[in-house]
């Protein structure tokens, strides 16, 4: 299976390269949030491939919005191409105003998304906008990881977890790394094809 993952920013050399006629072929869109509906439609429809989503602690015009085809993942687990894919929005809440949890609450999230998943075979991808704590995240309080995520991944040990929020830009960050449970952590920022 091949992903095209996105996250946090617009790149308009991506859409470029979708509308070659020699583009490459995806058969999932996944975001990681902090993106527009009207860019993800754009790059869904021109990589001809089903759109999954969590929103990103800036991603509250969300709400009420028909998603424009796309399936929110929040707290779910959606089945493509034989894989078990779930998701977990928001990042650290850090003010009013954003798509945020406390650690408490993600705590409880993870847990209900944990039992969930375990019941019915566990999953193969983990989508989320926030880092596990410690694994890509920076110090500084809006951009903290999870550390219910390092849990879920010890508890479920998905293949990969595609994750945003934490711009390359920001700080000398690795591109990917392997979680101590095993799992592929991939930052998504801009945009990753990932291979399964």
């Amino acid at each position: 299976m091949r992903i095209l993952a996105v996250a946090d920013v617009e790149d308009d050399l991506l859409l470029a390269r979708l509308e070659r006629p020699d583009r490459p072929r995806y058969d999932l869109v996944v975001s990681c949030g902090d993106l527009g509906m009207s860019y993800l439609d754009c790059v869904a429809t021109l990589a001809n491939a089903p759109l999954l989503y969590v929103r990103g602690n800036h991603d509250v015009g969300y709400e009420g919005d028909p998603h424009l085809g796309g399936t929110d993942l929040d707290g779910r687990v959606e089945r493509i191409c034989g894989l078990r894919i779930a998701g977990l929005e928001g990042s650290l809440d850090y003010r009013e105003g954003i798509v945020g949890y406390s650690q408490a609450e993600m705590r409880h999230k993870v847990v209900g998304l944990g039992l969930r998943t375990a019941l019915t075979g566990g999953i193969d991808v983990l989508v989320t906008h926030a880092p596990a704590r410690g694994y890509g995240d920076l110090p500084d309080g809006p951009h903290q990881g999870f550390e219910a995520f390092n849990g879920l991944l010890d508890w479920l040990h998905p293949k990969v977890m595609l994750h945003g929020h934490v711009h390359l830009d920001y700080d000398l960050l690795e591109r990917e790394r392997v979680h101590p449970s095993g799992t592929r952590l991939v930052n998504c920022f801009g945009w990753q094809e990932i291979e399964l």
